[in-house]
């Protein structure tokens, strides 16, 4: 049985959809109507188009309650009890703080304390108010704005992932990038899908290629014989968060494009960071959780669902082997 691969370009990376199934039209239509809704959604969750409800919430809700659609109202209401859950390390308001460290603009910069602590005072879930019957939001402050970037994307998976079965798909593999994996049943004649994740040190300084079904995170130019670590996918959704992409460097460190919102300053609690669950909403969320509490807060991460399973790495300073800590992932030694 050949399968079906499609692809579509959305959200600043590649989706790639890969169905398994007896009608090869069927599967198209499905998998071609799942990648639809991503490039849709892209085009109401974007912090940069004009036409965004997110642009246009950000624009106005400092001054008025803005109404938003009631599918955004409640990823909003997500948000915010994955923020409380999280204690503030997984927040939406971090869009100040990644403007002020020049993220937004691919300049990188240090700011001056003045501008940081600006900033830091404009980050806050505490400072968005939600209108539950009338759907609105509104800022209570000017400053405030709202980046969906950790958690967007998942939104936007776990949304084609619910086309996908509705249209009765039972066997397929859809992910984005680097960063999130949706899998539906398993591939023929296997019990699950076998996703693989290459080490940190590897994928920081290499360029991602588009994806093969089994192996989403595999690298140009790299060629192992078993990769760093590996987890097994079944209705399940995982989602890597990680230090490199938008980052830079000055002559004493390098500054990745995760913000921690309770300091304001990129975060140094891991390199990388993997989280499976049944929402690919909340494994996208609440790996940068992880990401940015790092093994210190890994016990937490696992109590928060039953049944979740992560990974964890981080770099000490001074020691060359990766301090890991893992919960249902196979790792090698580092």
């Amino acid at each position: 049985m050949t399968p079906i691969t499609l692809a579509r370009q959305a959200m600043a990376t590649r989706f790639e959809l890969v169905l398994h199934g007896g009608d090869e039209a069927a599967l198209r239509a499905a998998g071609e109507e799942a990648l639809d809704e991503i490039v849709r959604l892209e085009d109401e969750l974007s912090y940069f188009r004009g036409s965004s409800q997110i642009f246009r919430m950000n624009r106005e809700a400092a001054r008025r309650p803005v109404r938003v659609s009631p599918w955004l109202f409640c990823l909003l209401q997500r948000a915010r009890q994955l923020s409380a859950e999280s204690a503030g390390t997984f927040d939406i308001t971090v869009a100040p703080l990644m403007r002020c460290w020049g993220f937004y603009t691919r300049e990188g910069r240090v700011p001056e304390p003045a501008a940081l602590a600006e900033a830091r005072a404009s980050v806050g879930m505490h400072l968005v108010e939600l209108n539950e019957t009338e759907f609105t939001v509104r800022f209570t402050r000017p400053g405030v704005q709202i980046d969906l970037g950790s958690i967007g994307k998942g939104f936007a998976v776990e949304r084609a992932g619910a086309l996908l079965r509705e249209a009765g798909v039972t066997s397929a593999l859809l992910h984005g990038g680097t960063s999130t994996v949706l899998a539906i049943g398993a591939p023929p004649a296997a019990a699950s899908w076998r996703i693989a994740l290459d080490h940190p040190d590897q994928r920081a300084t290499q360029n991602p290629q588009p994806a093969t079904p089994n192996a989403p995170y595999a690298p140009r130019g790299t060629h192992h014989a078993s990769p760093w670590s590996t987890v097994s996918l079944r209705d399940e959704s995982l989602s890597v968060s990680a230090v490199w992409g938008k980052s830079f460097t000055t002559s004493d460190r390098s500054y990745g494009h995760v913000i921690d919102p309770r300091t304001g300053e990129p975060t140094q609690g891991a390199v990388l960071a993997a989280v499976v669950l049944p929402s690919a909403t909340e494994s996208d969320a609440l790996s940068t959780m992880l990401l940015t509490c790092g093994p210190e807060g890994f016990k937490e991460v696992l109590r928060l669902r039953p049944g979740l399973r992560a990974l964890v790495a981080a770099q000490v300073p001074g020691q060359k082997p990766l301090r890991i800590e893992s919960s249902g992932f196979e790792v090698q030694a580092s």
